[in-house]
């Protein structure tokens, strides 16, 4: 149930709407950071040297945006802010950093500052070797659950910033932290329809560790790969069908066309059946629909938290209706766990997109990628 309802949050991709209130700039003319791909968030640089981070997609459908001021510690003095205006104040470079969800680990690894994390919850789901060496030796504290974290450890740990996420900006949680003067900022990640706007959001984390330099070169370096296996795929000579997602209580779930999973299938120039769907999350459909339209693809891609045909079996026997099951090309991501026994790929691969892309073009156009050794999606057994 867990890994399922982590594969179910991973389908929901939507934008945000409105913004809470407008960005003001503290004594200089705003000079916008270059963001690509990403539209969930902005990143200003004022004269003076406050960083100004605006989250316009915190979850779906919201109608509020948030507003937090990153200033260099040397300067807090110096520099009055009007508190008002800001959702939250946070003096950079932080040295202490508490994060809500497996995506953020990859990015702070990256950067070169895993080190300053010093709780998560459920760590248990944590994939990331060295990360998992830190909960080992105490570094890394547990805080509970998403749902419900542990106020009084997170807030014992005295993080200079605690990042979250939210579904509908209801979180009691969060509001008892601030209260305790622990600045709680949002991160949209997942709300991000394309691979490569979800992977700029390292350039979100930078600021507050004074690394922006770095996520520049970082990002820049996994844009390049994406596109170069992007144009090998290209050169295909056919483009197979494919099918994804799996039943759950007779409920069958799949990415919608617009969503990160379609766009992942739409690179690697094969045929995802489901493509000309405008929905950026995930479908609900019944069985018999999508047997109907996908009885005959060629591959079956990301069957939900299934490994083996044995399993899938057992849970329904209209799975074995589908050529893909008979013809042994579904390919899996669960499979590929980290040492904790945490998925991987919900840590890693939103972070790293290029790593997914050159998995699925080398599934489905074997004959361009002959030498690639698959490092997340691999054979249901």
């Amino acid at each position: 149930m867990k890994q399922l309802s982590l594969f179910l949050f991973v389908l929901l991709h939507v934008a945000c709407k409105s913004d809470k209130k407008e960005i003001i700039s503290e004594k200089g003319i705003p000079n916008n950071v270059r963001i690509t791909h990403a539209t969930g968030f902005t990143i200003e640089k004022t004269a003076n040297g406050i960083t100004l981070i605006k989250i316009t997609s915190p979850w779906p459908n919201a109608e509020a945006s948030f507003t937090y001021a990153l200033i260099p510690k040397e300067k807090l003095r110096t520099i009055p802010l009007e508190k008002e205006k800001y959702d939250a104040i946070i003096p950079t470079p932080v040295e202490t950093i508490v994060v809500t969800s497996t995506t953020h680990i990859p990015a702070l690894d990256a950067l070169g500052v895993l080190d300053k994390l010093i709780g998560f919850p459920d760590t248990k789901y944590i994939s990331s070797e060295k990360a998992n060496n830190y909960v080992a030796l105490g570094k890394i504290k547990d805080i509970g659950i998403n749902e419900s974290l542990n106020t009084e450890l997170t807030i014992a740990l005295q993080p200079e910033v605690l990042v979250g996420f939210g579904v509908n900006g209801q979180n009691s949680t969060y509001e008892t932290l601030k209260r305790s003067n622990i600045p709680v900022v949002y991160n949209g990640d997942w709300t991000e329809a394309t691979p490569l706007g979800k992977a700029e959001w390292i350039k979100f984390f930078a600021p507050f560790f004074d690394k922006e330099k770095e996520a520049e070169l970082i990002f820049s370096k996994i844009q390049t790969a994406y596109n170069e296996v992007k144009q090998i795929a290209s050169k295909a000579k056919n483009r197979p069908t494919v099918l994804s997602g799996a039943m759950y209580k007779d409920v069958w779930y799949l990415p919608g066309g617009n969503s990160w999973a379609a766009q992942f299938i739409k690179d690697a120039n094969a045929d995802y059946l489901w493509k000309d769907n405008l929905d950026t999350g995930s479908l609900s459909l019944s069985w018999e629909h999508v047997l109907q339209k996908a009885k005959d693809a060629d591959y079956w891609i990301s069957p939900a938290q299934f490994i083996s045909y044995e399993d899938m079996i057992n849970t329904s026997s209209h799975y074995k209706e589908f050529a893909s099951f008979t013809n042994k090309t579904i390919y899996t991501f669960a499979n590929t766990i980290g040492a904790s026994g945490g998925i991987l790929y919900y840590e890693l691969a939103p972070q790293r997109p290029d790593l997914v892309l050159r998995d699925l073009v080398y599934i489905l156009h074997p004959e361009l990628l002959p030498d690639h050794d698959p490092f997340f999606f691999k054979l249901v057994q």
